[in-house]
């Protein structure tokens, strides 16, 4: 079995040595993904919701390019700037969920991310 590379345009292209995703024996892992919007490169963070939003369509856009979908998200990870900005950081991303089967996850706050972004969320996905 060997690993699958997964890497579309419509999610911002990797600045190291690492790729967007990475298809496994049946499971998607996508690396954390940030608010740039991948068309432009502009980083978003003029609110919390707004830069969360992004990064949600931008884990969106890999998941789609990986063959999968939220309703397939086994685990996320969500790393905070501030942990006040939690609510907020929730509404927006329980819209990508079904709350019956939303994703296992963790959410901690850090010191600093990317950028100096005030949130990252990376995943992992079942692939058919």
């Amino acid at each position: 079995m060997s690993k699958k590379i997964i890497q579309t345009d419509d999610a911002p292209a990797p600045v190291g040595a690492y790729n967007q995703a990475v298809v496994y024996g049946g499971v998607l892992y996508v690396s954390g993904q940030i608010a740039i919007k991948p068309a432009t490169g502009e980083l978003i963070t003029t609110d919390i919701e707004t830069e969360t939003e992004q990064v949600m369509e931008n884990l969106g856009a890999i998941l789609k390019a990986a063959g999968t979908s939220f309703d397939q998200v086994l685990k996320c990870s969500v790393f905070v700037s501030d942990m006040e900005n939690f609510g907020r950081i929730n509404g927006v991303y329980s819209r990508y969920f079904n709350p019956e089967t939303a994703p296992a996850r963790a959410l901690v706050e850090v010191a600093n991310l990317p950028k100096y972004v005030n949130v990252e969320i990376s995943c992992i996905a079942a692939v058919e």
